[in-house]
């Protein structure tokens, strides 16, 4: 199982890095904690100090057509917050 999935490359996430030093993540839905400190750790060759999680649900669309109603859905998404010990730093672009 591959913990984690690609990083998170936006003007949000770019602010958490410059002001905190945190580095956003989508990873596995499946993934704890532990699993994705480790992958990190592992990864990119740093010292984790903290790692936030949050999951997103599912979103259901609907649309009428003309053979009925058509629904669909997006798939579940797990982001990770990791915070970076002092002095540490990543470089997405270039490991990307």
């Amino acid at each position: 199982m591959s913990i984690i999935i690609k990083p998170i490359i936006s003007e949000k996430a770019n602010y958490l890095t410059d002001l905190r030093g945190a580095y956003s993540f989508l990873v596995s839905p499946k993934a704890n904690k532990i699993q994705v400190r480790k992958a990190i750790e592992v990864l990119y060759g740093v010292k984790v100090s903290d790692v936030r999680t949050m999951i997103y649900a599912p979103k259901v669309s609907s649309k009428n057509t003309k053979k009925g109603l058509q629904v669909g859905k997006t798939s579940k998404l797990k982001k990770a917050i990791v915070t970076l010990a002092e002095g540490e730093v990543i470089d997405i672009f270039a490991t990307a």
